[in-house]
């Protein structure tokens, strides 16, 4: 038996292992990229290392890919082969098998189990949050955070992770100034939590400042650099800092060189640059031939079905490049898997999935009327599609322009109201636009109403 450096006992042998089980959690919590070769080193070490399996087959769901799951089937079976697990590393392998089986949100319930009897569990902690965070449950982070947060010493090595958890968990549901505080505590702790400061990002999203935004991230890249594909996602938050300044420049040079650097096919890239292209087009900016690579990966998605969430974006593409043919194949997977809505994934396939996938087609075929009926008719849980307040926003956008165009005015005022209450009275450059086309309509809308003389 060795102790991991969060204190928790497992039941690897070697003293070489056991490093490269650190270089595993520590990894884990910093979204490094270094973190596959550190657990593919620990399984060659110990292959019957039951917890490393395990831990193999979450990864691979977190991806959040069809095709990952037969990986993380084979990694069950390993783990169920390999030496007796202990109690807690048991609770890690129940939490893939429901995971396969079509609950993450029992997976979560087993990590919790796990934090029960060990609260300073940093990888029961991260693994919990990052599942919620999938399941669109801002609330139970904050809970789950808050639950083991006494437990963590001053010096225990994952507090710090634990603060940018904490953070983003705040920010979430609405709780601005404590979120800054923590995430800031965080960086002061571990100058690698990147979680922690896109934390803070997401507050001056949320805050609708933009300016200050830009001030944070600046000179701060040192924090990223070392992520896996999170990093493009902090670039990504830097983008709509742009935007919202209205440096459309900027953003277009962001997505090029940082964003969209590296041609993947990975949901969480594929949806920073649909929803970075959608918002931009929104804007009116003449996005280029830049749809169709995005278009091409996400035509080859239509089968998926691993996350609606991502679903959505790919739909975003399809629609963005008028691949009528793919955008029909995913509606119409979509509604198949809302019919069974027998599990977690299916259920938000019905809803708010079928909803918003029907609104986003009218809204690329120009029928705007229809397509805020659909996003209005999603738009009450859309939370339970998963991601963060400022992921989802895209679609809010989406809902307010197509309400606009479709001059329904008065509904999308309301709507425009309700944003800026879930922002804590806050709005940015984009609802002061629409606010202003809003008065500017009915004010067309009185003009014609006067009778001729």
């Amino acid at each position: 038996m060795k102790e991991d450096v969060f204190g928790q006992m497992n039941s690897l042998h070697r003293a070489e292992s056991a490093a490269a089980w650190n270089g595993v959690l520590l990894g884990f919590m910093a979204h490094a990229a270094s973190t596959p070769q550190h657990l593919a080193r620990v399984l060659e070490l110990e292959p019957d290392f039951a917890l490393g399996h395990a831990l193999k087959g979450l990864f691979m769901l977190l991806l959040g890919r069809n095709e990952m799951v037969p990986v993380a089937a084979d990694a069950l079976i390993a783990a169920d082969k390999a030496t007796p697990a202990t109690r807690r590393e048991r609770h890690f392998i129940e939490a893939l098998r429901h995971w396969l089986g079509g609950s993450p949100s029992l997976a979560v319930q087993e990590f919790e189990a796990v934090l029960r009897d060990h609260p300073e569990d940093s990888l029961a902690m991260k693994l919990s949050h990052a599942t919620r965070f999938m399941l669109g449950d801002a609330a139970g982070m904050r809970r789950s955070i808050e639950r083991v947060m006494p437990a963590y010493a001053p010096d225990h090595p994952g507090r710090g992770y634990l603060l940018g958890c904490h953070s983003f968990a705040l920010e979430e549901t609405g709780a601005y100034e404590k979120a800054e505080i923590a995430g800031r505590q965080a960086l002061w702790m571990v100058s690698d939590d990147a979680w922690g400061l896109h934390a803070i990002a997401h507050v001056h999203e949320m805050k609708g400042q933009s300016a200050q935004g830009l001030e944070w991230l600046a000179g701060r890249e040192a924090a990223w650099a070392h992520c896996n594909n999170f990093r493009y996602h902090v670039w990504w938050h830097k983008a709509l800092m742009h935007l919202d300044q209205g440096q459309t420049d900027q953003v277009i040079d962001l997505y090029d060189s940082a964003i969209r650097k590296e041609k993947t096919d990975d949901y969480r890239d594929i949806s920073n640059a649909t929803s970075l292209l959608s918002r931009l087009e929104l804007e009116g900016v003449n996005v280029g031939s830049r749809w169709e690579e995005l278009a091409d990966l996400s035509a080859a998605r239509t089968e998926d079905g691993s996350l609606i969430f991502a679903d959505l974006h790919y739909l975003l593409a399809l629609t963005g490049d008028a691949r009528k043919d793919a955008t029909s194949r995913m509606l119409q997977r979509i509604k198949r898997d809302a019919d069974m809505a027998g599990c977690d994934i299916t259920r938000r396939m019905a809803n708010p999935g079928l909803d918003a996938a029907l609104g986003l087609e009218a809204f690329g075929e120009g029928d705007h009327g229809r397509a805020f009926d659909h996003l209005l008719a999603a738009r009450g849980s859309m939370q339970l599609a998963g991601g963060s307040h400022a992921q989802r926003d895209v679609f809010e956008r989406i809902t307010i322009d197509a309400g606009l165009r479709a001059g329904r005015l008065d509904a999308v005022e309301r709507v425009l109201d309700d944003r800026r209450a879930k922002r804590g009275g806050h709005e940015d450059n984009f609802a002061l636009a629409r606010r202003a086309l809003i008065e500017a309509g009915r004010g067309e809308r009185d003009i014609r109403s006067v009778p001729a003389e």
